[in-house]
């Protein structure tokens, strides 16, 4: 598979991104305007980009990679997105882990080699620095594919 690399395809990622700017958040939401999680703006990117979504998003509770152990973010990033092997690039979806042996529960989009747009809980989606804490918590980096697999 061919990855999201290009700038003019990188710049796409960024816009859509940007145009979530402001939705309020709301646990398991995917709606741009209305409400949206860290993932549910991940989502909404993807279907801006693709038109449709890799694979359906079973309803999870706040605590779900306590509930239910494993690192299922990580494990659908691998099976949605291109790996990124060396320094991540704009555009770029970035998974954090909240301690070293944690699942990776948030996600966000880099725009900036130093700012990322990314949802979270009492503020919405914002474009935020990607701060020395920010950079300690990256679990992966994933660029989005050229030909997803739908």
């Amino acid at each position: 598979m061919i990855a999201f690399t290009e700038t003019m395809e990188a710049a796409r990622v960024i816009d859509a991104a940007r145009d979530w700017i402001g939705t309020p958040y709301r646990h398991q939401g995917s709606r741009r305007g209305v409400g949206c999680d860290c993932l549910g703006l991940v989502r909404g990117v993807w279907r801006t980009l693709y038109g449709g979504e890799p694979e359906a998003v079973p309803p999870y509770t706040q605590d779900w990679a306590e509930a239910r152990g494993g690192d299922l973010l990580l494990a659908a990033a691998m099976r949605h997105f291109e790996p990124r092997a060396s320094d991540p690039q704009p555009g770029d979806v970035l998974l954090f882990r909240w301690s070293a042996t944690s699942a990776a529960k948030h996600a966000g989009i880099l725009v900036t080699p130093d700012a990322m747009i990314h949802a979270y809980s009492g503020v919405g989606v914002v474009e935020s620095p990607v701060v020395p804490t920010w950079r300690r918590r990256i679990a992966g980096a994933f660029s989005f594919p050229a030909r997803p697999f739908l």
